[in-house]
């Protein structure tokens, strides 16, 4: 078995990237017609100069088979920083390699050193890979839910706004 080498993304992988959320739309039965991210908003976003997110790319003999994309959030009981990670993907023929594990161990190691109180995400409920993130030590959190505004629903509740000052 090939070891996995994981490794922080650089603007080169941005069509990776886009091709990674690509197959991870596929993987939740989701058309390719709902991801509108470019590769030039990746380069933007993830290596400009206020970069929003991270990533790590893991790779298998060389390849890139996965990646992780997180950023920062903070918790204002534990006064601390922690790490969401908004995707987490392995493709198909690199599962059960230990490039998923990896690559959580990676932010993990990351969270550490950054002396992150946490690292979160969401899992889809009928998802398998619940029972790999169970395995990893985390909890299912039954008592939050998500809640999302975005559309017009967004556009309706911004109009509401008065005065802000940044």
């Amino acid at each position: 078995m090939s070891e996995v080498r994981v490794r922080p993304a650089t603007p080169e992988d941005a069509s990776t990237i886009v091709r990674f959320i690509r197959g991870l739309a596929e993987f939740e039965h989701e058309p390719l017609s709902s991801v509108k991210v470019t590769e030039a908003e990746i380069v933007r976003d993830g290596f400009g100069p206020t970069p929003r997110f991270e990533s790590l790319i893991a790779e298998l003999s060389g390849e890139p088979v996965g990646f992780a994309l997180f950023f920062m959030n903070y918790s204002t009981w534990e006064g601390t920083a922690g790490i969401h990670i908004e995707d987490l993907f392995v493709v198909d023929e690199a599962r059960g390699a230990g490039v998923g594990r990896e690559l959580m161990a990676s932010v993990a190691a990351i969270a550490r050193e950054r002396g992150s109180s946490r690292v979160e995400l969401s899992v889809l409920d009928w998802n398998p890979a619940r029972v790999f993130y169970e395995r990893l030590g985390m909890s299912h959190q039954q008592e939050w839910l998500t809640y999302r505004v975005d559309g017009s629903g967004l556009e309706v509740l911004a109009d509401e706004a008065g005065a802000f000052e940044e």
